[in-house]
């Protein structure tokens, strides 16, 4: 008896359970046959894509490069025996950086002077005897010859000995050493690195479309590219630079074209192998605006309301060709004529009836800048 009672009541609580949930699929099914035949009463506010010129920043990916840089390296075999100057500094043109001091290259200078200094001396007492007429002119005109040798060789031996002086061949910053004083170097043997970062040149690759857009305005307005430079810190370099010299051939597999600017570097705030982004001001005439908040996103495709004669919502795909703050730039999907809905896209669905109210363009752009404070 007891278990029967049990049953009875079990069965009971899930017959109860089966009417409620159908009761709320009914309910469910009924609120969204009313918004369909546009029994919603909240009205949604709507807009008309509008034409305005726009400037915009396009952001490219760059490297810093120094405008010149070499390679230090030893031009004679010997140890090092003094280092001038320390590394990441700056030094002049001229300014002695590294001695080494060659194995022979002394001895051999010494060797030629004497040669020499010998031979001048013979020289000039044949050249006496000549005027006399003890010797001939021949004897004369041999000793004139050894004694041009000698002094060649004497020349070459004072430049091997120059050559073990290392100077800075312009003036730029230096890099780390690759040797330590006393070290024994070879010929050719690297020292360090030096860059001239007076001025700079950074390198960034451009797509097509916007390579022939900069060129467009260019020709325009005959003025050259003025492009910023965005450090790593998110700030902005104060020099300006100009986008002077693009290369010949766009790359087949990226689509892109490396462009190059130049920018003063006075400070020497930036350094070679630096990154970055260019930053590039363009400008849109006419460009067809609708506001961000009324597209949303299906597969990283963007998507808009359009809203037909009789109210009903169709989703439909646009192409998004720029973005700038709160706004679009619409390539294609939509016109001026086109009505959008503007907020509430979570609250309806695509072939619901919807009340709407058109908003103006100038409300519109009001309510981001009051957004902004």
């Amino acid at each position: 008896m007891y278990s029967f009672k049990f049953y009875n009541i079990r069965t009971l609580w899930f017959y109860l359970t089966k009417c409620f949930l159908f009761c709320i699929l009914i309910s469910s099914a009924f609120s969204s046959c009313k918004n369909k035949h546009g029994d919603n009463k909240e009205t949604l506010s709507a807009v008309h894509p509008w034409r305005q010129d726009v400037s915009l920043d396009k952001i490219y990916v760059a490297q810093v490069k120094a405008i010149q840089r070499i390679e230090i390296r030893a031009f004679e075999k010997g140890y090092l025996t003094h280092i001038f100057i320390d590394e990441g500094r700056l030094v002049k043109k001229g300014q002695k950086m590294f001695q080494v001091m060659p194995m022979l290259v002394n001895a051999q200078h010494e060797k030629a002077k004497a040669e020499y200094e010998s031979t001048q001396i013979e020289y000039e007492n044949t050249e006496k005897l000549f005027k006399e007429n003890v010797v001939s002119k021949t004897e004369l005109t041999l000793i004139k010859a050894r004694l041009k040798k000698n002094k060649a060789a004497m020349d070459l031996a004072k430049t091997h000995l120059d050559l073990a002086t290392v100077s800075a061949p312009f003036s730029g910053i230096t890099d780390r050493f690759q040797v330590r004083l006393g070290s024994l170097v070879e010929e050719g043997s690297l020292l360090t690195t030096m860059s001239d970062i007076s001025k700079l040149w950074i390198y960034f690759n451009v797509s097509e479309k916007d390579y022939l857009n900069f060129i467009s305005e260019k020709k325009q307005n005959d003025s050259p590219i003025k492009v910023r430079f965005m450090m790593a810190n998110g700030q902005v370099f104060k020099h300006e630079g100009i986008a002077d010299t693009i290369e010949g051939e766009f790359d087949s597999e990226t689509g892109t074209i490396p462009f190059r600017a130049t920018f003063p570097n006075p400070e020497k705030l930036l350094r070679h192998g630096e990154t970055g982004n260019i930053v590039i001001k363009e400008n849109l005439s006419n460009a067809l605006i609708i506001p961000q908040k009324s597209t949303f996103e299906v597969l990283d495709k963007h998507y808009v309301y359009l809203i037909k004669d009789n109210g009903k919502l169709v989703a439909t795909e646009i192409k998004v060709a720029n973005e700038i703050p709160h706004l679009f730039v619409v390539e294609s999907g939509l016109t001026e004529q086109d009505t959008i809905l503007l907020e509430g896209l979570g609250k309806v669905h695509d072939g619901d009836i919807a009340k709407t109210k058109l908003e103006t363009i100038e409300s519109v752009l009001k309510s981001f800048e009051l957004a902004a404070h």
